[in-house]
């Protein structure tokens, strides 16, 4: 059998790890990692190989990458890539994975968290961009916290924010539109800014530059 994202996504095993790690980050004060941001982060990274040629098959194991990639979280946030990458092989390989593919996904989650990171194939780098550029208002837990918590305070000032390709000018962008009143542009790069050179290096993985476009001006 074929394993495939929406076996994954409507496995009650898989959803209850999930559940549990954005509940422990919830405890921890981080802002949502939950069924949207997986399901988001799957949704993006395939559409991204999906626009650069990849075969489907490459294209579902980058949905099922994004969907898995945050179970680690169940065990600790430290370390949470690798956590979540033993417990992908876990999982899969128990479901009939054939090896290829399981080293393919549990790879890119094992290479997703930006202090150990790097986009080793093309499933991690897509989860690189599609993890890292997720960031929206609607991941913020309550607006009370964003005068003293710069994460959320970013998160929830970004508007709106989208991954641009254009395969003509070998170009990826980070377009977003921040809302500075809430906060000012600066502190975006103040916490990405270790994200967004590993957008770059994972944009170069396709031969792509990665840029950044804030409220229509070019930043990086």
């Amino acid at each position: 059998m074929e394993i495939t994202y929406d076996l994954l996504r409507h496995s009650e095993e898989i959803n209850t790890y999930i559940r549990q790690a954005d509940a422990s980050l919830e405890a921890l004060g981080f802002t949502e990692h939950s069924f949207a941001h997986v399901a988001k982060c799957a949704k993006q990274a395939a559409d991204l190989l999906e626009e650069l040629g990849y075969p489907a098959r490459t294209v579902e194991l980058a949905r099922i990458a994004g969907y898995l990639h945050d179970i680690g979280n169940v065990v600790n946030r430290v370390d949470h890539a690798q956590s979540g990458a033993i417990m992908a092989f876990r999982l899969l390989d128990k479901l009939g994975m054939p090896p290829e593919e399981t080293a393919a996904v549990i790879t890119a989650i094992g290479n997703h968290d930006e202090e150990t990171a790097y986009p080793v194939n093309e499933l991690a780098a897509a989860l690189i961009l599609a993890d890292k550029s997720d960031v929206r208002r609607s991941r913020v837990r309550s607006k009370d916290t964003i005068a003293f918590d710069i994460h959320d305070r970013v998160n929830y000032a970004v508007e709106r924010s989208g991954l641009k390709l254009d395969k003509e000018a070998k170009t990826i962008t980070l377009e977003l539109e921040i809302d500075s009143s809430i906060c000012p542009i600066l502190e975006y790069f103040e916490i990405f800014m270790t994200r967004m050179l590993l957008c770059r290096k994972a944009a170069a993985f396709f031969d792509l530059r990665f840029g950044i476009v804030i409220n229509g001006q070019i930043m990086m």
